[in-house]
Parts: structure tokens; sequence; C-alpha cells
């Protein structure tokens, strides 16, 4: 399947994404992994707003990090910076790896899944990625240069240069 076919699947309340060519469907998100993500997207769309910084889109919203085959991801919640956000007329998935990227981890999500998804938006452009797990109380800060960052509960979450001073505790929006 292609990222324009993809744009033309309808599967009623089903999270789909397209790997490698490949459909994956997915049951929608319990609670708890709506609630996190919705938190974190509302701290972060205030600071985005405040600072004119770009623009936060939720889980809803599909980029396009590969072709031929076609990879197409949908994160939790996402932040484009302003110099990179996609013109607003955009019909389809934009071709980039937004520069913030949060994933949060639902209970069957498995740990090479997750890491291989992790891959794929630094490979696609994103320069940092959270992996947010609502049930352990953690998180996991993803770098573009390979670094990689563990943050406990009472910590703080920062935006570091992609989004200059945004910051939470992870017990904010768990």
């Amino acid at each position: 399947m292609t990222a324009e076919e993809l744009l033309h699947t309808s599967i009623p309340d089903k999270r789909v994404e397209l790997i490698r060519g490949v459909l994956v469907v997915r049951e929608p998100a319990g609670y708890r992994h709506g609630r996190v993500s919705m938190n974190l997207a509302f701290l972060l769309s205030k600071h985005v707003e405040g600072t004119e910084a770009g623009q936060v889109v939720s889980g809803d919203t599909g980029f396009k990090l590969a072709s031929d085959p076609d990879t197409v991801r949908a994160p939790d919640v996402a932040f484009i910076s302003r110099e990179r956000l996609p013109d607003p007329q955009t019909r389809g998935f934009p071709a980039l790896g937004p520069d913030l990227v949060v994933e949060v981890l639902s209970p069957e999500d498995r740990p090479g899944e997750t890491l291989a998804k992790v891959g794929e938006w630094l490979e696609g452009g994103a320069r940092l990625v959270w992996v947010i797990d609502p049930e352990r109380r953690v998180a996991r800060v993803y770098r573009q240069d390979g670094t990689e960052t563990h943050v406990a509960d009472s910590a703080m979450l920062e935006g570091e240069d992609v989004l200059p001073g945004f910051s939470c505790t992870l017990t904010s929006i768990l």
C-alpha cells in the first residue's frame, strides 16, 4: 500500500499506520493513554502558542517518513517548529518528521516495536522523541545525536534546543 492509498482507506474506530507499505491496524488507545497524551498536548500547546514557536498536532496526524515502500506514522503528540511547518492547505501526509515526537506507551506495546518506531522517527527527521511509560511512571528521551536520557516521575521533561523554555514534570502529566 502507498501513502496515497492510505489517505483513501477508512477503517472505522481503529488507528492505522503504514509501515514499509504494510497497513497496521490497532485498537483505539485506552483512557490512561488518552489522558496522558492530552495533558502533555495541552501544556505543549500553551507554551507553543505563547512563544509562537510553531504548532502542536494530535495523534490523528500522519507523517510520511519513508518512500518506496511508504511509511506513515502518527505520533500521540507532535511539535513542528515554525520554520518547518507544512503549507496549511497540505492534503495528505507531510513528508517530514516532526521536531518533537511524543509516544505514550500502552500496556500491550512491545519494547522492540517501540525502539523501531523511535528509530523511524529519528531517521525521518525528528530531533527529539519522548517515550512516556505511564505504568512505570518514567520516560525515555531520544535525541538525533544518538544520546538517550531516563526521566523519573518527579524529574522534568525539557524541550531542550528543540522547544526552548518548555519543561514540565512527568508527574504533572501522569
